[in-house]
Protein backbone atom coordinates (compact mmCIF):
# COMPACT_ATOMS: atom_id res chain seq x y z
CA UNK A 1 0.00 0.00 0.00
CA UNK A 2 0.95 3.63 -0.20
CA UNK A 3 0.10 6.72 1.43
CA UNK A 4 -0.59 10.45 0.36
CA UNK A 5 1.53 13.21 1.50
CA UNK A 6 -0.03 16.51 0.65
CA UNK A 7 2.24 19.94 1.06
CA UNK A 8 -0.80 21.65 2.15
CA UNK A 9 1.11 24.81 3.21
CA UNK A 10 0.85 26.48 0.01
CA UNK A 11 -1.46 24.11 -1.94
CA UNK A 12 -4.39 26.33 -3.69
CA UNK A 13 -7.99 24.93 -1.88
CA UNK A 14 -9.32 23.98 -5.03
CA UNK A 15 -6.55 21.12 -5.48
CA UNK A 16 -7.04 20.51 -1.68
CA UNK A 17 -10.45 19.17 -2.76
CA UNK A 18 -9.35 17.37 -6.18
CA UNK A 19 -7.33 15.51 -3.38
CA UNK A 20 -9.98 14.97 -0.88
CA UNK A 21 -12.41 13.99 -2.77
CA UNK A 22 -9.96 11.29 -4.01
CA UNK A 23 -8.61 10.01 -0.85
CA UNK A 24 -12.47 9.64 0.64
CA UNK A 25 -13.77 7.78 -2.52
CA UNK A 26 -10.91 5.61 -2.41
CA UNK A 27 -10.17 5.35 1.66
CA UNK A 28 -6.57 6.30 0.67
CA UNK A 29 -3.85 6.76 3.61
CA UNK A 30 -3.34 10.92 3.00
CA UNK A 31 -1.48 13.45 5.31
CA UNK A 32 -1.63 17.22 4.97
CA UNK A 33 0.98 19.04 7.05
CA UNK A 34 0.76 22.83 7.16
CA UNK A 35 1.73 25.02 9.85
CA UNK A 36 -2.25 25.71 10.67
CA UNK A 37 -4.69 23.58 10.75
CA UNK A 38 -6.95 23.87 7.30
CA UNK A 39 -10.59 24.52 7.50
CA UNK A 40 -11.61 22.19 4.37
CA UNK A 41 -9.37 19.12 5.42
CA UNK A 42 -10.70 19.23 8.96
CA UNK A 43 -14.07 19.30 7.52
CA UNK A 44 -13.83 16.66 5.29
CA UNK A 45 -12.01 14.14 8.16
CA UNK A 46 -15.19 15.05 9.95
CA UNK A 47 -17.81 14.31 7.30
CA UNK A 48 -15.41 10.82 6.24
CA UNK A 49 -15.44 9.79 9.60
CA UNK A 50 -19.04 10.14 9.90
CA UNK A 51 -20.26 8.47 6.89
CA UNK A 52 -17.77 5.29 7.44
CA UNK A 53 -19.40 4.98 10.89
CA UNK A 54 -23.02 5.31 9.86
CA UNK A 55 -23.48 2.17 8.84
CA UNK A 56 -22.24 0.36 12.12
CA UNK A 57 -24.14 3.22 14.64
CA UNK A 58 -26.38 -0.05 15.63
CA UNK A 59 -24.21 -2.84 15.26
CA UNK A 60 -21.00 -1.24 17.43
CA UNK A 61 -20.85 0.24 21.24
CA UNK A 62 -19.65 3.59 21.71
CA UNK A 63 -15.68 2.80 22.09
CA UNK A 64 -15.54 0.71 18.91
CA UNK A 65 -16.81 3.25 16.79
CA UNK A 66 -14.85 5.69 17.81
CA UNK A 67 -11.97 3.24 16.85
CA UNK A 68 -13.36 3.91 13.33
CA UNK A 69 -11.80 7.11 11.93
CA UNK A 70 -11.12 8.77 8.38
CA UNK A 71 -7.96 7.99 6.42
CA UNK A 72 -7.41 11.51 6.20
CA UNK A 73 -5.03 13.32 8.89
CA UNK A 74 -4.56 16.58 9.34
CA UNK A 75 -0.47 17.12 10.87
CA UNK A 76 -0.10 20.52 11.97
CA UNK A 77 3.96 21.93 12.11
CA UNK A 78 5.66 24.79 13.92
CA UNK A 79 6.01 27.35 11.80
CA UNK A 80 9.19 27.86 10.00
CA UNK A 81 11.48 26.98 6.79
CA UNK A 82 10.92 23.96 5.41
CA UNK A 83 9.28 22.81 8.75
CA UNK A 84 6.27 21.08 6.62
CA UNK A 85 8.86 19.54 4.62
CA UNK A 86 10.93 17.75 7.23
CA UNK A 87 8.26 15.91 8.38
CA UNK A 88 6.89 14.85 5.29
CA UNK A 89 10.65 13.62 4.31
CA UNK A 90 10.96 11.54 7.90
CA UNK A 91 7.65 9.98 7.30
CA UNK A 92 7.71 8.84 3.04
CA UNK A 93 8.47 6.04 2.42
CA UNK A 94 9.53 3.91 -1.05
CA UNK A 95 6.53 4.15 -3.38
CA UNK A 96 4.49 6.63 -1.63
CA UNK A 97 2.95 10.04 -3.23
CA UNK A 98 3.55 13.52 -2.28
CA UNK A 99 1.89 16.67 -4.04
CA UNK A 100 4.12 20.10 -3.09
CA UNK A 101 4.86 22.74 -5.97
CA UNK A 102 8.52 23.06 -3.31
CA UNK A 103 11.08 21.17 -6.31
CA UNK A 104 13.17 20.72 -3.24
CA UNK A 105 11.00 18.55 -1.21
CA UNK A 106 10.06 16.60 -4.08
CA UNK A 107 13.60 16.12 -4.77
CA UNK A 108 14.05 14.87 -1.38
CA UNK A 109 10.85 12.56 -1.59
CA UNK A 110 11.80 10.93 -4.63
CA UNK A 111 15.62 10.37 -3.49
CA UNK A 112 13.72 8.09 -0.82
CA UNK A 113 12.22 6.05 -3.28
CA UNK A 114 8.46 8.35 -4.03
CA UNK A 115 6.67 9.54 -6.92
CA UNK A 116 6.17 13.77 -6.59
CA UNK A 117 3.80 15.31 -8.39
CA UNK A 118 3.31 19.58 -8.61
CA UNK A 119 0.48 21.78 -8.66
CA UNK A 120 0.51 22.35 -12.05
CA UNK A 121 0.66 17.91 -12.86
CA UNK A 122 3.87 17.51 -13.75
CA UNK A 123 4.83 14.54 -12.05
CA UNK A 124 8.63 13.89 -11.32
CA UNK A 125 10.75 10.51 -10.81
CA UNK A 126 14.71 9.88 -10.49
CA UNK A 127 14.75 10.47 -14.46
CA UNK A 128 13.24 13.64 -14.64
CA UNK A 129 13.68 15.88 -11.23
CA UNK A 130 17.85 16.48 -11.88
CA UNK A 131 16.28 19.06 -14.51
CA UNK A 132 13.87 20.69 -12.47
CA UNK A 133 16.21 21.43 -9.79
CA UNK A 134 18.67 22.90 -12.38
CA UNK A 135 16.10 24.84 -13.64
CA UNK A 136 14.87 26.29 -10.64
CA UNK A 137 18.77 26.88 -9.99
CA UNK A 138 19.23 28.92 -13.42
CA UNK A 139 16.05 31.13 -12.54
CA UNK A 140 16.97 31.70 -8.92
CA UNK A 141 21.00 32.67 -9.92
CA UNK A 142 19.10 35.12 -12.39
CA UNK A 143 16.66 36.37 -9.86
CA UNK A 144 19.84 37.39 -7.70
CA UNK A 145 21.31 39.08 -10.16
CA UNK A 146 18.21 40.94 -11.13
CA UNK A 147 17.99 39.82 -15.03
CA UNK A 148 14.79 38.23 -14.13
CA UNK A 149 12.09 38.86 -11.59
CA UNK A 150 9.37 37.16 -13.19
CA UNK A 151 6.39 35.39 -10.92
CA UNK A 152 4.79 31.89 -11.40
CA UNK A 153 1.17 32.71 -12.84
CA UNK A 154 -1.88 31.86 -11.06
CA UNK A 155 -3.04 28.54 -11.39
CA UNK A 156 -5.83 28.67 -14.75
CA UNK A 157 -8.29 26.09 -15.39
CA UNK A 158 -6.01 23.71 -17.80
CA UNK A 159 -3.66 23.40 -14.89
CA UNK A 160 -6.33 22.08 -12.19
CA UNK A 161 -7.23 19.54 -15.25
CA UNK A 162 -3.38 18.72 -15.68
CA UNK A 163 -3.18 18.27 -11.69
CA UNK A 164 -6.52 15.97 -11.26
CA UNK A 165 -5.19 14.01 -14.61
CA UNK A 166 -1.90 13.46 -13.73
CA UNK A 167 -3.08 12.60 -9.65
CA UNK A 168 -5.76 10.27 -11.50
CA UNK A 169 -2.80 8.23 -13.58
CA UNK A 170 -1.16 7.92 -10.75
CA UNK A 171 -3.17 6.71 -8.10
CA UNK A 172 -4.92 3.91 -11.10
CA UNK A 173 -1.26 2.43 -11.18
CA UNK A 174 -0.72 2.14 -7.87
CA UNK A 175 -3.80 0.66 -6.82
CA UNK A 176 -3.73 -1.82 -9.71
CA UNK A 177 -0.26 -3.08 -8.12
CA UNK A 178 -1.82 -3.29 -4.83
Amino acid sequence: MFTLFVDADSLAQRLRKIILNRAVKENIETFFIADRSLPDVMEKIEEHTASLRAPMRNTLDKSDLRRIRSSISMLIVPTGENSADDKIVSMVTHGDVVISHDVGLCERAIAKGAIAIDDRGAVYTSENIRERVSERDYMKAFREMGINDLKQKGLKEKDYQNFSNSLDKILTGKNKTA
